[in-house]
């Protein structure tokens, strides 16, 4: 089931000056492990919610990007990584979910949006500067006209 339009062509990247966001593979495990197994405490704290644990296996994670690459070739989730600009670090993830992923998402909401950030990036400030990114993300080349943020701790940009 999709919750864009059929024929809307999903973008699969957005460069920007300092990192780039883009679709999620399988393959960007090594690199995706390697940050949130570093970063567990700061995702909880921005995120919410209990993922990921201390116990997240490698294998668990490749289990988890393969399932979010295969929603994303459905159209019935997105997910993204954020990579420094030359593909060797994992900044973080960000994802785009149906309304219906949360049962606190108001009425009338289209798209559920949550993201995060490793510490290292959180604390060079990538974090509020990746919220504003997707939400002139979201305004100029998503659908969406009513998003449900559900990260723990909103930017105030």
């Amino acid at each position: 089931m999709t919750f864009v339009p059929k024929d809307f062509k999903v973008p699969e990247k957005l460069k920007q000056t300092d990192f780039l966001i883009r679709k999620l593979c399988a393959r960007d495990v090594y690199l995706d492990y390697l940050a949130v197994m570093s970063s567990i405490d700061v995702i909880q704290k921005t995120r919410g919610g209990s993922w990921p644990t201390k116990d997240l296996t490698f294998e668990d994670d490749l289990i988890d990007l393969a399932w979010h690459q295969r929603e994303f070739e459905h159209k019935s989730s997105f997910a993204y990584t954020v990579m420094n600009k030359d593909e060797t670090e994992c900044l973080g993830c960000l994802y785009f979910y149906p309304p219906r992923f949360r049962k606190e998402a108001p009425e009338g909401t289209d798209v559920d949006v949550s993201f995060w950030v490793t510490q290292k990036a959180y604390e060079q400030g990538l974090y509020d500067k990746l919220y504003k990114t997707i939400k002139e993300w979201l305004t100029k080349d998503w659908p969406f006209k009513k998003p449900f943020w559900t990260n723990k701790e909103i930017p105030t940009i």
